[in-house]
């Protein structure tokens, strides 16, 4: 399912957490992933609300991995353009305001910015086992 929303606070947090340490690494075509809130969920024991960042420099992108088994995750692009590809389904293009999840087990093929030349950035929400502490698996060459 695609939703366009992005809530102002959330917005206002992203201006928040840039530094120019950051953006050298970005500018390098790097993905940078910083953790930017976690949350136990009080109605669910066992279960906590997650929040990272992922910034792509142009050209960027991240190697293809899997999540905690007990991840459901949802990302939305909050600047530029991001590719991304789960299990076998196509490679997608979501823009500013687009989101899309992944399924505890699922496999993350493409993970990319869509651009060589802007940068892109998502927030992935993550629902997961609060004992988790390993949210990312990157696939074995």
């Amino acid at each position: 399912m695609l939703k366009k929303f992005l809530p102002a606070p959330v917005l206002a947090v992203f201006a928040l957490s840039a530094s120019p340490a950051m953006a050298a690494d970005v500018a390098k075509g790097e993905a940078r992933v910083t953790m930017i809130f976690d949350h136990p969920l009080p109605s669910v024991p066992g279960k906590s609300l997650r929040g990272v960042l992922v910034e792509y420099g142009p050209g960027g992108s991240s190697p293809s991995h899997t999540h905690a088994s007990s991840a459901f995750i949802t990302a939305t692009v909050i600047a530029g353009a991001v590719r991304s590809r789960i299990n076998d389904g196509p490679a997608k293009v979501f823009h500013v305001g687009e989101s899309f999840v992944e399924m505890p087990g699922d496999h993350h093929g493409v993970s990319a910015n869509a651009s060589d030349v802007q940068p892109s950035k998502l927030l992935a929400v993550f629902v997961v086992d609060t004992d988790d502490t390993e949210l990312t698996t990157p696939d074995r060459p």
